[in-house]
């Protein structure tokens, strides 16, 4: 009898390896291809998780959130697995946990076969109660084991599913039409917010969710993930969160304020900007015309654009001091240089030109104190085309004012070659002919507050991420408009406005004020009308803050001057600040006692 050697022995058992190693490869090829072909009829050993991640929120300076996003959720059931006789209790219990009255539940189920949706739109805090609910209802069999088509058993009980999210503005019309509205979007049944207007769009791909929460595991006999060395776990990333340069509480007070000066001057809108003259951010951005982004009818349709960079008109007086002082900071002028006043009444070329106040005569310095037409108009005859359109280009105009708003309408500066003829050289000097919004001329006035720099406007402070950390936004480079010697000289002529000219009703004890008046007519199939917008535009310090405010007021009823309108919306503005302890008024000893 023949002995297998140890060398033989050896080659039979690598063979024995080799065979068991390739059965089971077989058998496993076998069992996947199995459960391609048959999904449903084997239950996986493994469990996935998905959560959408969300979009960003839009928080006030002072911490508050003015637009935040819900998640909404889905509870279902397949009624082939609720147990006939626990049917009642599983009504009574999810109705408890639901706040769904039993009566509507009942409805639902009676007489349906297979998935039914119970409740859509289900809150991100219902949805934890209700998988707490599903829990219990496994824990209580409620739902009982059916057999498929392979003869296994499976039990498909309550499922409670991510169905979308919801925008919501916990402050309704608050800081609205500058926050803008989203409108809603499907993406593989799944809703989510998209930005239609204002910041909502400006910065959508900032605020669109980043990344879906996924994790993957061996799973329990319930149907939960075992977190082990083996699961597999990928954290959902939200959008990022943009934090605004507006508090909530200051914004809310001045929003107030314009609704009731509004019905007092009889104005279609009125627009205000407050603004740091030192760094450009913005304090306030209000309008009296605001809509709720949820439930915007058409009676809104006219509210929902940002009318301070998207309505630009032609502004009027205001530009006597742009004019004023380009000319001086070129040595083009003095302020004592002395002007015919014409007794009110000038001609140039086929125009005539009229004062509201007759004066005989004036210096250059009072054509802005008391706004002179005449006098200005006289004034920018020493410019030529090109330096008149460049004057304005310099301080902004026919630009874009800010990088955190869309959809700005820049206005318009006349060519230079109009600008040669002596007839809209005039008339553009007092700000007819042109076109410009609110916070270009906020912008350009800040140049006097500010040593003769020209901020950026801005409302974004700060991006914040996940972790709360903020990323700051890119500085926007400042121009050196004017030399600083001449923005104290304009500066100073502007308070004169305030104490003693056109602006006078802006005064505020203990506070350096300073301001414009413009009143202008508008134009209606290229005529103008007797129609009216008007503005004041100025800086209020005390010792350690500065201000730019803006105030536009659109077909004011009440008056057509801007000293009757626009200057009482800016001296209740200043009052309110006082109030709210963002200028402290500096008053003589005597007045303190």
């Amino acid at each position: 009898m023949a002995v297998d050697t140890p060398e033989q022995n050896q080659s039979w058992r690598i063979l024995l390896v080799y065979i068991l190693l390739f059965t089971g490869f077989i058998i496993f090829v076998a069992v996947m291809l199995f459960i391609a072909i048959n999904p449903r009829d084997l239950p996986s050993l493994y469990a996935t998780k998905t959560s959408k991640a969300t979009r960003g929120a839009i928080i006030s300076a002072d911490g508050f959130h003015i637009a935040d996003t819900q998640k909404l959720y889905k509870a279902i059931i397949n009624t082939h697995f609720l147990d006939p006789l626990k049917k009642d209790l599983f009504i009574e219990l999810f109705s408890i946990y639901s706040a769904m009255p039993a009566k509507e539940v009942r409805s639902k189920i009676d007489g349906a076969k297979g998935m039914v949706v119970l409740s859509y739109n289900i809150s991100e805090r219902e949805a934890q109660y209700l998988k707490q609910l599903s829990y219990e209802l496994n824990r209580l069999k409620i739902f009982i084991e059916r057999k498929n088509s392979s003869g296994r058993g499976i039990v498909q009980g309550l499922s409670v599913l991510e169905s979308g999210e919801s925008r919501e503005y916990p402050y309704g019309n608050l800081l609205t039409p500058l926050i803008g509205y989203p409108q809603k979007a499907e993406l593989d049944g799944y809703t989510y917010s998209k930005g239609i207007k204002g910041l909502e769009r400006r910065f959508n791909d900032e605020l669109e969710a980043r990344e879906d929460e996924h994790s993957q595991g061996l799973r329990d006999v319930a149907g939960y993930i075992i977190l082990n060395g083996d699961s597999f776990s990928k954290s959902e990333v939200d959008g990022l969160d943009i934090k605004l340069t507006i508090p909530v509480v200051l914004q809310l007070k001045i929003e107030k304020l314009l609704d009731e000066l509004k019905q007092d001057i009889r104005a279609k809108e009125i627009m205000l900007v407050v603004m740091n003259s030192k760094n450009g951010n913005v304090l306030s951005a209000a309008s009296s015309n605001r809509y709720l982004p949820k439930e915007i009818k058409k009676s809104d349709y006219p509210s929902l654009n940002a009318n301070i960079v998207e309505y630009s008109y032609e502004p009027g007086s205001v530009i006597k001091t742009i004019v004023f002082a380009s000319m001086l900071d070129k040595a083009l002028l003095n302020p004592y240089d002395m002007l015919d006043g014409h007794n009110g009444r000038f001609m140039i070329g086929n125009k005539v030109i009229t004062d509201e106040h007759k004066f005989e005569r004036l210096s250059a310095e009072e054509a802005i104190i008391h706004s002179s037409n005449i006098g200005v108009a006289q004034l920018s005859q020493k410019l030529n085309g090109l330096e008149f359109n460049q004057l304005l280009s310099d301080f902004g105009f026919a630009k874009s004012s800010t990088p955190d708003l869309i959809y700005e309408k820049v206005g318009s500066i006349p060519h230079p070659r109009q600008l040669e003829n002596e007839i809209y050289k005039a008339t553009c000097s007092y700000g007819y002919g042109m076109r410009a919004n609110l916070l270009q001329l906020a912008r350009a006035y800040a140049v006097f507050d500010n040593d003769g720099v020209m901020p950026t406007p801005r409302f974004i402070k700060a991006f914040v991420d996940g972790a709360s950390r903020e990323i700051a936004v890119s500085k926007e480079p400042s121009e050196q408009v004017i030399k600083s010697s001449t923005a104290q000289r304009v500066k100073a002529v502007l308070v004169r406005t305030v104490n003693e000219g056109t602006g006078v009703r802006a005064k505020t004890a203990g506070l350096v004020i300073g301001g414009k008046t413009g009143t202008a007519h508008m134009v209606e199939d290229r005529k103008y009308v007797n129609r009216y917008n008007t503005s004041f535009i100025g800086f209020v310090n005390d010792k350690k803050s500065h201000y730019t405010i803006a105030v536009g007021v659109i077909e004011p009823l009440k008056s057509q001057f801007a000293a009757q309108t626009a200057v009482p919306v800016f001296k209740s503005v200043v009052d309110l600040m006082v109030e709210e302890g963002y200028l402290k008024p500096e008053l003589p000893k005597e007045e303190e006692l």
